[in-house]
């Protein structure tokens, strides 16, 4: 048995070869030290009530990414909305173009002869000034 203290294990009369009493081996009906078990049991509070804490911000993270992808949802459903209605507008808007093509192909048409019309009458302006001013010279003759 003095083999078995040099290794720092001793027997414990309800489990047997155990290590010291005072590191490791806590039997609930064996003395023990306060102040080992107050150190013990506020590590054990501390330790819970740090992993509690990491579990609340997990939470915490998991609930904003929540509210994120929710946000997310609903612009890209309000995005998806007015595509919806930039489409249906542009469609209608094409459709009122072909229909009034041939409108606008008589409007350029006339455009075209109000253009052709207006050099024809600036010749003719141009033509009756140089006759007025031929017959004001043969007039002074």
């Amino acid at each position: 048995m003095a083999d078995d203290c040099s290794d720092g294990v001793t027997d414990s009369p309800k489990r047997g070869p155990t290590l010291s009493t005072s590191t490791s081996s806590f039997e609930a009906l064996d003395p023990h030290d306060p102040n080992l078990s107050r150190l013990a049991t506020t590590m054990f509070q501390k330790t819970a009530d740090y992993l509690l804490g990491e579990l609340t911000v997990t939470q915490e993270d998991y609930k904003l990414l929540e509210a994120m992808n929710q946000a997310t949802i609903t612009k890209y459903s309000d995005m998806r909305q007015i595509a919806g209605n930039v489409g249906r507008t542009m469609t209608e808007l094409n459709e009122k173009h072909k229909s009034l093509k041939t409108y606008l192909d008589q409007i350029d048409q006339i455009e075209d002869s109000v253009t052709k019309l207006e050099q024809a009458a600036y010749k003719l302006d141009a033509y009756s000034k140089s006759l007025e001013a031929k017959f004001k010279s043969l007039e002074k003759r």
